[in-house]
């Protein structure tokens, strides 16, 4: 990677990597939401990857916001 950037330009990458997770976490939890009664298999690997956008949407709102309590999150990994 040869691209340099400043410190602005990297927080929106960041702001948008964050969006982009918190996109991806809210398809996945209502996917697994959606397949729990028909197939629950998928519903439980759905919920594992709404699981892994979470953990990278957490990791990101440190990096954006450090020290602040993080948000709450409801309806995630709820599928057994």
């Amino acid at each position: 990677m040869t691209d340099v950037v400043d410190a602005d330009e990297l927080l929106r990458r960041i702001r948008r990597g964050k969006d982009w997770a918190a996109d991806q976490e809210r398809v996945w939890q209502e996917r697994a939401q959606g397949l729990t009664a028909t197939d629950p298999e998928g519903a439980r690997e759905a919920s594992v990857r709404a699981g892994a956008y979470e953990a990278v949407l957490r990791v990101l709102e440190v990096i954006v916001d450090p020290g602040s309590a993080p948000a709450e999150r409801t309806g995630v990994n709820q599928v057994t």
